[in-house]
């Protein structure tokens, strides 16, 4: 008996010196990540460039080759064993001039206000439309009033955001409906235009633009459609609140053209001893046109390709295969996203991880997974590794839209997720600049990815 206590005694001693052994191991090569990261990143340089030199990369647009070419040209320099483009068709379309916009009290009496088209709205008639307004909340606002009232009217929809949400993202997706669908939904009752109020929770002049929807309308039947800052919407509100039969004139000259070709850019390190399974970290590098897209996407791509440089400046050599693969059209398509997972799965390739920061250059504060219970157990377990960081949110539900297409059962998607409360301040706006980036944000986000990769890299999917 004292020998089965005494080798029981033995396991558990030699298990519990491995488990030490290994946390001090991590935090360690951890710490290295870090200290690469905040003192030799390249990150915000990359983004300077990404930003200040190409500027806004709308898909389709001259600017998202240019920014093709160089981010691939970048990888390629930090001596990765493969790099390379994967083609994709994805949607074009132009803004046109600035939009205008102005509200009409009376004949010759009119306030300019700030607006812009959602992205792929079809344009207002040469000289613009106008109309008087009609303000609803939501879609069954409309189903209420009905063709009567709304015909031959420009609909206003004008729900904010739920301010009270911590979680701004819980926020934007209970309003996001509207910018959306908000076209198809007002045209089935007559309108001829819609204007939405622009997804952010502060008051300013900055509209927001973002993708919507037609649905099964056709070309004959969508019309017009456009983002109000908050401050204009909070003064349409008010004139509308005193005078029921003002007018708004909305002036738009966007336009939808054929699908062109764009590409994925990928880069890997192949794994020394799991070559055929393979971890991927990304984010999307197109933009809307209105910024740079800094935020959104930009800080997402420079800390993804900052992951791969950060393993090869610390001289750590990965199990498994790790792809940096910067997307394109995840803001009006997502087609580079279903590229990559076609792709993937015609070649059966084996993907077990995918990280995506797609959330804006704010300070890192965890991450979200959607992964299954054993994964998260183990992932809940390397929270004291992160802890001297100030990393301390980690929890299950949602990844990333790009890395979506990739789930199956035994993978682990993960998202970036830093502080949110400024991220719609600037979400698919004018001010979306390299000016609104914090270099030490940045960079503490890039290699709190490089530890969560080199973490799952080192112990596998559970």
């Amino acid at each position: 008996m004292k020998n089965i206590i005494l080798t029981i005694f033995i396991a558990f001693s030699i298990n519990a010196f491995a488990q030490t052994n290994n946390t001090q191991e991590d935090s360690i090569a951890i710490r290295k990540l870090y200290n690469a990261s905040l003192l030799e990143g390249k990150s915000y340089a990359w983004l300077d460039h990404l930003s200040n030199q190409i500027g806004a990369r709308l898909s389709g647009s001259l600017n998202a080759q240019k920014a093709v070419e160089w981010t691939k040209q970048e990888l390629e320099d930090l001596g990765l064993d493969k790099v390379w483009l994967q083609s994709v068709m994805v949607p074009k379309w132009t803004r046109g001039v600035t939009e205008f916009a102005y509200i009409q009290t009376e004949p010759g009496k009119t306030t300019n206000v700030p607006i812009c088209a959602l992205g792929g709205s079809v344009p207002t008639p040469i000289g613009g439309v106008k109309a008087e307004i009609v303000e609803v909340k939501g879609f069954e606002d409309l189903r209420k009033l009905g063709t009567d009232k709304i015909k031959g009217k420009i609909v206003f929809y004008n729900r904010p955001m739920q301010a009270d949400l911590i979680n701004t993202f819980e926020a934007y997706g209970g309003c996001v409906d509207q910018r959306y669908s908000g076209a198809a939904e007002a045209a089935k009752f007559g309108a001829v235009g819609v204007i939405v109020r622009s997804m952010n929770l502060r008051l300013d002049d900055f509209p927001h633009t973002g993708t919507m929807s037609y649905g099964n309308l056709s070309n004959m039947d969508k019309i017009p459609a456009a983002a109000i800052s908050t401050n204009g919407a909070e003064l349409l509100h008010s004139m509308l609140t005193l005078n029921p039969k003002i007018k708004f004139l909305m002036n738009m000259n966007c336009r939808s053209w054929k699908d062109v070709e764009s590409f994925n850019v990928i880069g890997e390190i192949t794994g020394s001893e799991f070559p055929n399974e393979y971890m991927i970290v990304g984010g999307h590098l197109d933009s809307w046109d209105l910024g740079d897209g800094s935020h959104d996407d930009g800080a997402g791509v420079v800390q993804s390709m900052e992951v791969l440089r950060l393993f090869k400046e610390t001289g750590y050599k990965p199990k498994r295969s790790i792809r940096v693969v910067l997307f394109m059209n995840e803001e009006n398509g997502l087609r580079g996203g279903k590229k990559y997972a076609e792709v993937a799965k015609n070649k059966r390739e084996n993907h077990v991880f995918a990280l995506e920061s797609d959330a804006g250059g704010f300070t890192p504060r965890g991450f979200s997974f959607d992964c299954d219970n054993e994964n998260f157990s183990q992932v809940q377990k390397w929270k004291p590794l992160f802890e001297p960081y100030l990393i301390h949110y980690f929890s299950k539900g949602g990844s990333g839209a790009d890395i979506g297409p990739l789930k199956k059962d035994g993978i682990v998607l993960a998202g970036l997720r830093p502080d949110s409360q400024r991220y719609f301040d600037y979400h698919h706006a004018k001010n979306d600049t390299f000016d609104a980036i914090n270099k030490r944000e940045l960079e503490l986000g890039a290699a709190t990815m490089s530890a969560l990769v080199y973490l799952f890299d080192k112990y596998g999917v559970r």
